[in-house]
């Protein structure tokens, strides 16, 4: 398939501007306070109708997900046993474009996006609702990605609410090469003190993208520490992210390893990332608009 064709969707990058995170409760679950939004860049994926089940990926990042359980299709066929089929007569094709284990969702926004579109393919009768019901067991950013909206999510990320009006906004993607994988990272948080998972005052809108990153100055990703302890190369793409010209501010998102950077332009950020990519050539790095 082409570039342009229609049948490709993209499974957008997931960017938590704060991440307020709160010790686990008896079930064991950790609960949450994010303002997330999702980039214009990330994977891509496509499903056509087949006769049985099948999912190819491709990709520069194929490799690091291959042998192992893919979120894809254990959330197709929990789609499918909710139709009263066994298996989807689907086949998926997931071009895998972003860094695993980086902090930005790839996993549940390929799966949330697979959903949406197995659904158009084969024309099952699920509303949204059901998605997110379908969904929910299958991790925290689940119901994120299949909003892929500006949301502020709480609860374990389940419960999602309207974001402030944000401004446009750009950005600059860093990953320094190496897995943050997410349970070592809340092992490590759980290690330490911890505070509750509050939920700043939110203005009902910011004004520019300054504005947003002073308020950002306010806040807090609680899972940036400890990913930086087990994996000090994030501190350093943090560090040069940060200190990339035009940079408003820098914070890991998820549990890293990929930092992000907010600029005033789409240009500043553009420049930013060629200038990082020269000065890190072994790293992944994007410019971005986020919302």
């Amino acid at each position: 398939m082409s570039t342009a064709d229609p049948a490709w969707a993209l499974a957008p990058a997931k960017v938590n501007l704060f991440l307020h995170v709160g010790p686990p409760g008896g079930d064991g679950y950790h609960p949450l306070v994010s303002l997330a939004v999702f980039a214009d860049v990330g994977d891509r994926v496509a499903v056509t109708r087949a006769d049985a089940f099948q999912l190819e990926t491709t990709g520069p990042f194929a490799a690091r997900i291959e042998g192992g359980p893919n979120l894809i299709e254990t959330a197709l066929d929990d789609m499918g046993r909710a139709v009263g089929l066994e298996r989807l007569p689907v086949h998926v094709r997931l071009d895998k474009r972003l860094p695993v284990a980086a902090g930005l969702g790839g996993g549940s926004s390929d799966a949330a996006t697979a959903m949406k579109a197995a659904r158009e393919a084969l024309d099952l009768d699920l509303d949204d609702a059901s998605l997110t019901r379908i969904a929910a067991p299958l991790g925290a950013d689940m119901a994120m990605c299949l909003a892929a909206r500006p949301v502020i999510a709480r609860g374990r990320g389940e419960v999602l609410g309207l974001a402030p009006s944000l401004p446009e906004l750009h950005a600059v993607l860093l990953n320094p090469g190496v897995p943050s994988p997410t349970g070592a990272v809340y092992r490590a948080y759980d290690a330490a003190p911890r505070r509750a998972a509050d939920a700043p005052d939110m203005p009902a809108a910011f004004a520019s993208a300054a504005d947003l990153a002073n308020w950002l100055e306010s806040t807090r990703n609680d899972l940036e520490g400890p990913a930086i302890r087990l994996t000090p190369l994030i501190g350093k793409a943090l560090d040069a992210a940060a200190s990339a010209p035009g940079a408003l501010m820098a914070r890991v998102t998820g549990s890293g390893a990929t930092v992000f950077a907010l600029f005033e332009t789409a240009g500043a950020a553009r420049q930013a990332a060629d200038a990082l990519s020269q000065a890190h050539p072994g790293w992944w790095s994007a410019s971005c608009r986020l919302g």
